[in-house]
């Protein structure tokens, strides 16, 4: 039995033509378009599931899986936002109109009076969607110059996958988005992440989408800055969950070593900076 999303999937599959995918024009084709096997191939599933999606055996495909669809199918923002709106009927919901109630941004008070009393170490508050949410000013000096905080309600997570000036702040740039996007998959809250991750696909490509399929937690090693004055850092990370009301983590970043000390002091003595909370 056909279903909204299967029937959508296949009628974009027999609409495209091999060749505007760098794919061989194969003659006495039974059907046009893309093959399921193409198509199964560029989005990383097996052919059998793919049939069982277009064919309505399987009705609950899990979010990253649409999102590898919609990667392989080179849909627009318009057709994914159609394409989401097709699996919630499919599954016997209603796709929302609205994203659902933002994580909490209000930092309490004594949150903010300890990262006062972390000062002028490097610290900040944020949440698993990478929002910034509060900091110290050694985080705003260790941060400046790298467009991280030129927004006014900056995101880590964003930051990583969609500017470019992220590749040089991390040498270790792929470590850095394994980590995102496991946070990513690890809450606030499933609509919440949901919603955040089909937002930020179409933008954030294929580099974000084929990370959401994994579920290991990415090891856990020192943080490598390349600081836009030519500085080296290298910093160990403590995290302290607050309380689950609050769904945010203080995040304190280490000198790893004396010469991240020293270049931090070389910064320190050069520029001053102040404790920021935002929202």
């Amino acid at each position: 039995m056909s279903t909204p999303l299967g029937d959508f999937i296949r009628a974009k599959r027999d609409s495209i033509q091999p060749e505007s995918f760098g794919l061989p024009a194969r003659d006495r084709r039974r059907s046009p378009g893309l093959r399921r096997s193409d198509l199964a191939t560029r989005a990383g599933i097996s052919v059998e599931y793919l049939t069982r999606i277009e064919q309505g055996r399987d009705r609950n495909p899990s979010s990253a899986i649409l999102i590898a669809l919609a990667d392989a199918l080179s849909l627009d923002p318009t057709e994914r936002t159609h394409l989401r709106y097709l699996a919630k009927i499919t599954g016997g919901g209603c796709a929302p109109r609205q994203p659902p109630a933002p994580p909490n941004r209000h930092v309490r008070p004594t949150v903010r009076e300890t990262l006062r009393l972390l000062e002028p170490g490097v610290a900040f508050v944020t949440n698993r969607l990478g929002d910034v949410l509060a900091h110290t000013s050694g985080f705003e000096l260790v941060m400046r110059g790298t467009g991280l905080l030129d927004t006014a309600t900056p995101n880590l997570t964003r930051y990583v996958f969609t500017d470019p000036r992220a590749r040089t702040l991390f040498p270790d740039w792929h470590q850095v988005a394994d980590e995102r996007a496991f946070e990513l998959w690890l809450g606030p809250s499933k609509e919440t992440s949901e919603w955040f991750t089909a937002e930020l696909a179409p933008v954030a490509g294929q580099e974000f989408t084929r990370r959401l399929n994994r579920h290991l937690p990415p090891p856990h090693v020192p943080l490598r800055l390349h600081h836009p004055s030519g500085e080296e850092l290298r910093w160990h990370r403590e995290t302290l969950e607050l309380p689950s009301s609050d769904a945010q983590e203080l995040v304190v970043l280490l000198p790893v070593d004396e010469a991240t000390t020293q270049a931090v002091e070389r910064l320190r003595r050069r520029s001053g900076s102040v404790l920021r909370a935002i929202g």
